[in-house]
């Protein structure tokens, strides 16, 4: 019997913290690496010949060898040594994609005056990176995960569709909560990418700050049209933001009037907007 096989293998969590110790002032980087090679292991399948194969133990050594062989100031920089050595250095291997989980560390500033070398992590945030490397070169995605945001006004949410099972009331003052995972492609792969995913990050959050947001559609459209408005280095961004929900607790039985002040969350159900905008 004949059979296609499409394959690929790789190795996962790959977890790695590197210093880059200057003589006064000391930088962090901490990532998971996710490592996936595809090309010729068809045989390794149908024969168990694995002499094509390289372990992925020896993936992980190298995540370790080359970041400690390489100057880098961002988790992109990384993804592509990383793609490019195992696309280069082993002829079997036709493309390899490196993605990186990023959690990011900020320096401590104890009595307003930053420390060089004391950090600290404030929020469960992640910087996402995704590498290709094939003959065609490279493809590099970028972005954020489980960013918590929220506003306490400037949001409503009326006119919607009503039916025999809607309940929700109306409203054009509500708490606006969410957690932001957004991903961009970049159209070059030699940009200051540390640059710029900070300013993209801030570009979001000044806009979801200053809209008026009449859904969580609403400004997910006007956060992602800014970015690409702001950035020509971006193709396209993709953007989800589930509406954490902080319920208006009712104080009347208790002779009080609530009056946009109590709230308790709630963790599900939730509701969930996503969209993709492209030049």
């Amino acid at each position: 019997m004949s059979l296609n096989i499409k394959n690929s293998y790789g190795k996962s969590g790959v977890r790695i913290l590197k210093i880059i110790r200057n003589a006064d002032r000391h930088e962090l980087m901490e990532f998971t690496v996710d490592i996936r090679l595809y090309g010729d292991f068809e045989t390794a399948h149908t024969d168990g010949d694995n002499s094509l194969v390289l372990p992925t133990d020896t993936m992980k050594n190298t995540v370790y060898v080359l970041a400690k062989k390489h100057s880098f100031t961002s988790a992109e920089e990384f993804g592509k040594i990383l793609s490019k050595h195992f696309v280069s250095s082993q002829p079997q291997i036709k493309k390899a994609t490196v993605s990186l989980h990023e959690r990011p560390w900020q320096r401590m500033s104890p009595g307003g005056k930053p420390d060089p070398f004391a950090f600290s992590q404030a929020t469960g945030e992640r910087y996402t990176t995704f590498v290709e490397y094939s003959s065609g070169g490279f493809h590099i995605k970028a972005g954020l995960d489980d960013l918590i945001i929220l506003k306490s006004t400037n949001s409503g949410f009326s006119g919607y569709v009503f039916d025999d099972y809607t309940t929700l009331k109306e409203t054009d003052d509500r708490v606006f909560a969410t957690s932001l995972t957004a991903t961009w492609t970049y159209n070059s792969d030699d940009a200051d990418f540390g640059s710029l995913r900070n300013d993209i990050r801030e570009l979001l959050l000044k806009e979801f700050a200053a809209h008026h947001s009449l859904s969580v559609q609403h400004t997910l459209y006007a956060m992602a049209e800014k970015v690409l408005e702001t950035f020509p280095q971006i193709d396209d961004i993709h953007m989800t933001m589930p509406n954490k929900h902080f319920l208006k607790f009712d104080l009347e039985p208790f002779g009080l009037e609530n009056e946009n002040e109590i709230f308790y969350p709630i963790e599900e159900p939730y509701g969930l907007i996503d969209a993709k905008l492209s030049r």
